[in-house]
């Protein structure tokens, strides 16, 4: 079974090119324009043994916003796509994260009901071109595109980097654990029989 996805998304602000394959190794490269939205994406793909091509030409000169949300919309699209009906997943993945001084939890519920909680004080500012008040733009275009419920919260502050480390590498590992295939389940995990 590949559990695969290829997705392009054409705005007049943006434009989205990105493969995804669930049962990688952390292969690609990610080029978005936003040099820590790549940092992220790579440690997206490498936590979350995704195989992971992403590429964007964005309108930057207006701030990163446009950019970071539509990889966020094209990401998810392409996670929704790849996990097909759910069959056989484990469905549930969680994982806490420590960053040196920070540390971050992440759930989640492969569910077909898109809701994102998120609890994450970061202090005003930018990295690397990423607007900290984007984490969670990012997250939400990601939940809602691949029908996922997540709570993420950043249990421990510090660095700005750090923080938001913590956050994409304990999504990543929670989502690893999610979509993992079950050996013991024979269809969808649901006692409604879909997701």
């Amino acid at each position: 079974m590949s559990r695969t996805a290829e997705i392009t998304r054409a705005t007049r602000e943006t434009s989205v090119s990105l493969r995804l394959a669930l049962d990688g190794t952390g292969a690609g490269t990610r080029e978005t324009g936003v040099g820590f939205l790549d940092h992220m994406l790579d440690l997206l793909a490498r936590h979350g043994r995704l195989d992971l091509d992403v590429k964007v030409s964005g309108d930057l000169e207006t701030g990163g916003h446009h950019t970071v949300e539509d990889t966020g919309i094209v990401l998810g699209q392409a996670l929704d796509e790849a996990l097909g009906d759910r069959a056989g997943i484990y469905r549930y993945g969680d994982a806490i994260v420590p960053m040196d001084e920070a540390r971050a939890l992440c759930a989640i519920d492969v569910s077909g009901r898109p809701y994102l909680r998120m609890l994450a004080e970061l202090p005003a500012g930018s990295t690397g071109g990423f607007d900290h008040e984007l984490l969670e733009e990012f997250f939400r275009a990601v939940v809602n595109n691949a029908k996922l419920t997540v709570h993420l919260e950043i249990q421990a502050a510090g660095n700005a980097h750090h923080m938001i480390e913590a956050a994409f590498k304990a999504f990543a590992r929670a989502l690893r654990g999610a979509v993992t295939i079950d050996p013991t389940e024979p269809g969808v995990p649901s006692t409604k029989g879909v997701l």
